[in-house]
């Protein structure tokens, strides 16, 4: 999606070994808001993917999540899609309510991500312990 009078900011900015991803919207192609709570999440996380990868990063290479809920009980759920999706990595997260999202959408999910060369298994930057 190129920058519109309704979205002129960057879905995802580099800035040396960081990626900041702006937030992503539980809703589908159209802007409609995707229903049912585990595929809201779902549908946030994809579009955070999407951007992610647009300038060049990848799920693992998150460190940092905030998830916007209009429904602070999505939380149950929002931490079995985490672990599912970040069993080993485990970025740290924030996880706040707020009273309306745009769009209609349920959930919005934003992050921080840090892709290096320097990054492998042993040294991964997205590990508890950075070496």
């Amino acid at each position: 999606m190129q920058p519109t009078t309704d979205h002129p900011y960057s879905l995802a900015k580099r800035a040396g070994d960081f990626i900041f991803v702006s937030g992503a919207l539980s809703v589908d192609r159209d802007f409609q808001p995707v229903g049912g709570r585990k595929e809201a999440l779902a549908a946030a996380l994809e579009r955070l993917a999407e951007r992610l990868a647009s300038a060049g990063g990848e799920l693992k290479h998150l460190v940092k999540l905030t998830y916007y809920v209009t429904d602070v009980t999505l939380r149950e759920e929002a931490n079995e899609q985490f672990s599912e999706y970040f069993a080993e990595a485990r970025p740290a997260r924030t996880f706040l309510e707020v009273s309306k999202l745009p769009y209609g959408a349920s959930v919005e999910i934003d992050a921080i991500a840090h892709v290096s060369e320097r990054c492998d298994e042993e040294h991964c930057c997205s590990n508890d312990e950075r070496k």
